[in-house]
């Protein structure tokens, strides 16, 4: 039976996401969407503080600092498990001060400076590919096999982060998903059915984020909002292929479509 899946329930502090800008902006909406989160079934809340879409305005440091702050005081109190979204090293180190569960950066720990740093802690690491790497303007996949040039950037960052002290069991991938892998919604097809390929070649958990993502609203024709449906396939779909961790906007139909799956492999046990 395939193990349970970790669930990340995300809270976007944030303006200008591109499902939910400004709905969680104030501390107190944001610290009731987390506590409804977890109760519809999210082990973890992953906290953004600013938009990770492509073409979403900056966001200094100082100002996601201002907005988690108060968030992460609140939840932390509750005993509730937190994931920061953030790229920016001074973010992040703040975070780990708070004593964050884990640090999911979308460039994938690009600077060699905040190694030190992230090598004196044990928070587990999710290192994401992008075919950006940190420069908004890309919009198509590189030539050749994707999961192969994913594959070379996890290579290097592994290497890096694992030469400067980081260990090796610390870090999870996400092969990224929707714009993260280029405009075609092809391509992110293609990792979702293939990224086993990438648990087996380097021995480490993958976490998956295909919530209401660009790939799966252009097949489906469906707003952000309307992608549940599309969503829950994607994701259990992804589980069924080994994915060890969910980033998802809607714990509870994930958790309801997982509870289907056990009934019926037990079903199946019984025969």
């Amino acid at each position: 039976m395939t193990p349970a899946p970790i669930i990340f329930g995300i809270v976007n502090i944030t303006s200008d996401s591109f499902s939910d800008g400004g709905k969680f902006l104030t501390p107190e909406a944001a610290i009731g969407h987390a506590h409804k989160l977890v109760a519809d079934g999210a082990d973890v809340i992953d906290l953004g503080p600013a938009s990770s879409n492509p073409d979403a305005a900056p966001v200094s440091a100082a100002t996601e600092i201002a907005r988690i702050a108060p968030v992460l005081d609140a939840l932390l109190a509750d005993g509730i498990r937190i994931s920061l979204d953030s790229y920016q090293p001074e973010t992040q180190a703040y975070a780990l001060s708070r004593g964050v569960a884990y640090l999911n950066d979308i460039r994938g720990f690009p600077d060699p400076a905040f190694y030190p740093r992230l090598a004196e802690v044990e928070t587990p690491l999710v290192v994401m590919h992008s075919i950006q790497d940190g420069q908004a303007d890309r919009r198509d996949a590189p030539p050749g096999d994707i999961i192969g040039h994913i594959a070379r950037f996890f290579e290097a960052r592994i290497e890096a982060l694992t030469r400067a002290g980081v260990a090796r069991e610390r870090i999870i991938l996400d092969p990224g998903m929707g714009f993260f892998l280029g405009s075609s919604p092809r391509t992110s097809f293609e990792v979702l059915a293939r990224f086993g390929e990438l648990k087996a070649q380097f021995g480490l958990p993958v976490l998956l984020s295909v919530s209401r993502k660009s790939f799966l609203r252009k097949v489906t024709g469906r707003a952000p909002g309307e992608a549940g449906p599309a969503t829950l396939a994607a994701e259990l779909k992804a589980i069924e292929a080994g994915a060890d961790l969910i980033r998802t906007h809607e714990p509870a139909a994930l958790r309801d479509g997982l509870a289907v799956l056990s009934a019926l492999k037990d079903s199946a046990r019984i025969r």
